[in-house]
């Protein structure tokens, strides 16, 4: 079928048709390392922001050379009630020494602006005070580094590209900052079978650019793929906006190499694809978010790059509609669908309004749900078919209201602007309470309306996510941070979830946000054997503290 008659067809059974767009539409800046480039221009301001601002308050330690009392920590409007864990020695002349034996004076580093970047999360909403911020070369100098602190019983953060959203990879108090960004080597790339070796390091981005050249890609896409690291994705079990289509991490990653609180180097960087040889280990680190051992390789399954990408961006009048369009995009799609994201008219107006450059691809209505549909495959021809077949169905039966087809690399760069932009446009409009929720899909949109009637005209409720994999992003937008409004998310949000079996993280990990709310997810027994493991690990509970589990259990004993 030709775009023309395609085109015709749509006009005949609708007011509205599907429109194929021309290469004189002006597409904005490509997604590509926003989150990155974003965090840049946070980072130059880093110098002139002390404490809180109007705002941001900042999640800050206190002068700990002082006293080690109960501190209550402040994160956005809300009290987290933490204790430094008194057993923890703090940095002294002598341990720097040691670590510049180790990695050498230039890669260790006390300069107080750049140990004030490592301190302080991406959004500015977690801060710690660390004095000192490591960077090594090797998994070898890793394991030198912890079997020291281990010894010395200094607790320690690993970081990668820092650009979590639940205050995971940035000290709480005063621990040791192990930053993995100089180890970015790949080891190794094997042509037939797809498998990629590399160092914890890499940054994801980078990565899909060297597979590009191979005819392969990584099987997770994420809108900070400019920043973070695979290290990081695979310490956090990163989802993405290819969930849909390759699954989670613990289905692509084949091997890690994982370095050990007490310094041990864990070696299970295997790269068979069926090995059933006892327990497989490398899931107790694939979303551990660095709790019980610092990631220093990856070996990955990576598939085959499409030679054929299609981008659709749809609007649909409800949520039902969006519901019914998922199932026929399975039905109809089948193998060639490769991403199925929805956003709200609150979110794409953020998105409009915020994000420089940005244009409405379907003016001049704005609808009140949209949807962004991939598809990938090998042949263009078929696939391009088979999209314009589900399109034109999908418009006959009334479950799209309008629609565009990007025709060219920019214009399908356009279309993921405005969807991996809506983090930076909230970021921008203010205050915002971030929740990564996953749920049954016919109740997704339910927590996003019953918010609403909670918080009436107080706060805006924005609302977008990867319907296709059950996932919400809710996000609570005000002008500052305000603790009435947090005490109507909070804990109702966590209650709500729980009640409707779904998951308070979805993709973005517990951290030190939601340490303490594991239970709205996982039963005692299931978070009592998590301890357990943990306190097997890391007998010392130097690594990465404070975040994943509730500290009382695991410093109380």
């Amino acid at each position: 079928m030709d775009r023309r008659r395609l085109s015709q067809l749509f006009f005949k059974f609708s007011s509205h048709r599907i429109r194929f767009l021309s290469p004189k539409y002006e597409p904005s800046t490509p997604i590509s390392g926003t989150i990155g480039r974003f965090r840049e221009s946070l980072n130059q301001s880093c110098k002139a922001y002390s404490g809180s601002r109007q705002g941001f308050p900042a999640f800050r330690a206190p002068n700990l050379s002082v006293n080690h009392a109960m501190q209550l920590r402040r994160i956005c409007s809300g009290t987290i009630e933490v204790q430094r864990n008194p057993s923890f020695s703090e940095i002294t002349s002598d341990d720097i020494q040691h670590f510049v034996e180790i990695l050498g004076e230039k890669n260790v580093v006390q300069d107080e602006d750049r140990l004030l970047a490592a301190n302080t999360d991406w959004m500015r909403k977690y801060k710690g005070s660390s004095k000192i911020l490591l960077l090594p070369n090797t998994a070898e100098e890793v394991t030198q580094i912890l079997q020291y602190c281990n010894r010395r019983c200094l607790a320690v953060v690993p970081q990668g590209g820092n650009t979590g959203l639940v205050g995971g990879s940035v000290p709480v108090f005063d621990e040791v900052i192990i930053n993995l960004g100089s180890m970015n080597k790949i080891i190794s790339f094997d042509n037939v079978s797809g498998i990629l070796v590399c160092e914890a390091g890499c940054i994801l981005e980078n990565l899909d650019a060297f597979l590009a050249n191979q005819g392969f890609m990584m099987p997770l896409d994420l809108g900070a793929k400019g920043s973070c690291h695979i290290g990081g994705n695979v310490s956090t079990n990163a989802g993405g906006l290819h969930f849909i289509r390759h699954g989670s991490l613990h289905g692509n990653i084949l091997g890690l190499e994982v370095a050990l609180p007490d310094g041990t180097l864990l070696d299970m960087l295997g790269s068979l694809r069926k090995d059933n040889t006892g327990y497989d280990l490398k899931h107790l680190f694939i979303g551990s978010e660095g709790s019980l051992g610092i990631v220093t390789k990856v070996s990955i399954l990576t598939p085959s790059r499409p030679s054929s990408t299609n981008i659709a961006f749809l609007a649909c009048k409800d949520y039902l509609s969006c519901q019914n369009l998922l199932v026929e995009a399975k039905r109809s799609l089948g193998e060639i669908l490769s991403a199925f994201e929805f956003l709200d008219s609150d979110a794409m107006d953020m998105a409009l309004t915020h994000l420089e450059g940005v244009r409405n691809p379907l003016p001049p209505s704005l609808y009140n749900f949209y949807v962004l549909i991939e598809t990938a495959g090998s042949d263009e021809s078929y696939n391009k078919a088979k999209l314009e077949a589900f399109l034109l169905s999908s418009m006959e039966d009334g479950i799209i209201s309008d629609g565009v087809v990007a025709q060219d690399i920019n214009q399908a760069n356009s279309f993921w602007r405005i969807r991996e932009g809506i983090t930076e446009a909230l970021i921008k409009a203010g205050a915002v309470y971030k929740y990564d929720l996953s749920l049954p899909v016919k109740n997704i949109y339910d927590i996003v309306e019953e918010m609403r009637s909670r918080l009436g005209e107080s706060a805006k409720v924005v609302g977008y996510g990867h319907l296709g994999d059950g996932n919400l992003h809710l996000n609570v937008s005000t002008p500052i941070y305000d603790d009435a409004v947090f005490t109507k998310i909070e804990p109702f949000i966590y209650e709500w979830t729980s009640k409707h079996q779904g998951s308070i993280s979805a993709e973005h990990g517990l951290g030190l946000m939601k340490a303490n709310k594991i239970h709205y997810s996982k039963s005692s027994e299931s978070v009592q054997l998590m301890a357990s493991i943990k306190k097997l690990l890391d007998p010392n509970r130097i690594l990465n503290p404070y975040k994943v589990l509730p500290s009382s259990m695991l410093f109380n004993d």
